[in-house]
């Protein structure tokens, strides 16, 4: 069974998808100038596993931008295998693995809000219930503070089930790899509409 495919009446459908990985990126300003910056970051495939997901070109951690979308990816996974969401988070965490405590505040953030992380996808939105379309694009932004603290980056993505951007930081480590330092992308949206019983 893929990631998304337990959600209920939506109007996409899963194919195949390939082994190709895209990158787009835009500027949200036009104008190029630093802070500005836009990455639209493509999984054309889905992980089923943590070899898998550790086998994505982005799992290089090779930028700020791909280590957020990373993270978006792998806290998709915890409704459905908790396990594995916490050993991609861990991943992505590099020495810094997650406490005791880090872990229940997740399991917290899940209750009866298994759409909150999708909802980061372009696409997702409340009328769908949080179902993303294709190909599967997260888009990681930066501002003009993102880089005031050396070796950290502060980028957000937006939800479309929210009004304002969320947050990650990532931090550069010796290794040259940017692990995910903090996230605050768990807080809670707009209920899908099917959930919802005023919609």
């Amino acid at each position: 069974m893929g990631l998304f495919d337990s959600i209920k009446n939506t109007a996409n459908q899963f194919g195949n998808f390939s082994n190709s990985v895209q990158r787009g990126i835009n500027n949200m300003s036009g104008s190029g100038g630093f802070g500005n910056k836009s990455v639209d970051v493509t999984f054309a495939r889905l992980p089923q596993s943590l070899a898998e997901f550790t086998s994505l070109p982005q799992a290089a951690l090779a930028n700020p931008f791909d280590t957020a979308a990373m993270a978006v990816l792998a806290f998709c996974f915890y409704p459905q295998n908790s396990a594995l969401c916490l050993d991609m988070v861990n991943y992505l965490r590099g020495p810094r693995p997650l406490s005791e405590y880090d872990k229940q505040f997740i399991k917290d953030r899940f209750r009866d809000k298994d759409y909150v992380p999708r909802s980061y996808f372009n696409g997702a939105t409340p009328q769908n219930d949080y179902m993303p379309s294709q190909p599967y694009t997260v888009r990681v932004s930066e501002n003009p503070y993102s880089y005031q603290n050396e070796n950290y980056a502060k980028l957000f993505v937006h939800s479309g089930g929210a009004d304002s951007p969320r947050e990650l930081l990532m931090r550069l480590a010796k290794d040259g790899k940017w692990y995910l330092w903090e996230q605050f992308i768990l807080s809670d949206i707009r209920r899908p509409e099917s959930a919802n019983p005023w919609a």
